[in-house]
C-alpha cells in the first residue's frame, strides 16, 4: 500500500481522514500546515501528498508548488471548502491529480486516495 502525507490544519479532520485510510492498508503521516508537511516531505518518501488549500503558515498552493518542484514524482490530491480556493488551484492542474470538495464523505475520500495512487 501507499505511504501518504495528509496536511490538514483541522486536527479532527486530519485524524479522521488517517484512520480512513490507514484500514485501506496505507501508512500515513500527518503534518497541521504546508511548512510542517514540506518539512516531512524532506524527511521521508511519500507516495501522495493528501492536503488542505486553506492553512496557516503555508498553504496548500504553496506546498503544491514547492512539493511538485522538489519531488516531480509525487502524486498529489488538494482538498477545500471554498470555491475561490478551488479556482487559485486550477493553474496547478499539471501538478494536482484533483481538488476534493468539502465536506467529504468517507467512500468520497477513499475513492479519490485510489483514483490517484493509480493515476
Amino acid at each position: 500500500m501507499a505511504k501518504i502525507l495528509i496536511t490538514e490544519d483541522e486536527d479532527g479532520l486530519r485524524r479522521f481522514v488517517a484512520r480512513a485510510l490507514q484500514l485501506d492498508g496505507h501508512e500515513t503521516v500527518e503534518a497541521a500546515d504546508g511548512a510542517e508537511g514540506l518539512a516531512c516531505l524532506r524527511g521521508e518518501n511519500f507516495d501522495l501528498l493528501l492536503s488542505d488549500i486553506r492553512m496557516p503558515v503555508m498553504d496548500g498552493i504553496e506546498l503544491a508548488h514547492q512539493a511538485s518542484a522538489a519531488f516531480p514524482g509525487l502524486k498529489i490530491l488538494l482538498m477545500t471548502g471554498y470555491a475561490e480556493q478551488r479556482e487559485r488551484a486550477d493553474n496547478l492542474s499539471d501538478k494536482v491529480i484533483e481538488v476534493v470538495s468539502k465536506p467529504f464523505t468517507l467512500p468520497d475520500i477513499r475513492k479519490a486516495v485510489a483514483v490517484a495512487l493509480a493515476a
